[in-house]
C-alpha cells in the first residue's frame, strides 16, 4: 500500500468497515447509519435534534431522512425540550435501546479485534495521525480557502 496515497487509504479502509457494519446490521434489518444514530443519541436524556448533526458529521437533510425512518420503526421518540420550549429532544424508546446496546456490542467487538491484533504502539501511532489529520483538515491548513478561488 505504500504507493497508495493517504486519502485513498482512508477512503478504501472506511468502505471496507462501512460495508461489514452495513452486513452485520442488515442481519437485524437496520443499517450503519441508523445504528450510527442510536450510539449518538443520549440513552438517559435524549439529544437535542439540533446538536445530532453536528455531533455526527451528518448533514441535516441526510439525518431527517434517518429519523424519519427511526420514528416508524419505532427506535425513536421526538419530545419537547422542558428546557427550551422551542427544541425537540430525540429519544430511544426501549426497542431503540435494545438495537443501541446490540450496536454498541459490534463496535466494541471490532475494537477489541483491532486492539488484539495490532500493538499498542502501532494504535497509538494510527490514533495520533487521525487526530493531526482531522485538526488540519478543519483548520483548513490543507487548502487555504481563501486562496481556492
Amino acid at each position: 500500500m505504500k504507493d497508495k496515497t493517504i486519502d485513498y487509504v482512508l477512503r478504501t479502509t472506511w468502505l471496507t468497515v462501512q460495508k461489514m457494519y452495513n452486513e452485520e446490521a442488515s442481519k437485524f434489518d437496520a443499517t450503519m447509519a441508523v445504528a450510527f444514530t442510536l450510539l449518538s443519541i443520549d440513552p438517559v436524556d435524549g439529544t437535542p435534534s439540533t446538536a445530532l448533526g453536528p455531533k455526527m458529521g451528518m448533514e441535516a437533510t441526510s439525518l431527517s431522512r434517518i429519523l424519519k425512518t427511526m420514528e416508524v420503526r419505532g427506535l425513536i421518540e421526538r419530545k419537547s425540550n422542558p428546557n427550551d420550549g422551542r427544541s425537540v429532544l430525540i429519544h430511544l424508546t426501549e426497542f431503540g435501546r435494545k438495537k443501541r446496546d446490540y450496536s454498541k456490542e459490534k463496535v466494541l467487538t471490532f475494537n477489541e479485534a483491532i486492539k488484539g491484533n495490532i500493538c499498542e504502539e502501532k494504535l497509538k501511532s494510527f490514533y495520533e495521525v487521525a487526530e493531526l489529520i482531522n485538526e488540519m483538515v478543519a483548520n483548513k491548513k490543507i487548502y487555504n480557502q481563501n486562496n481556492d478561488k
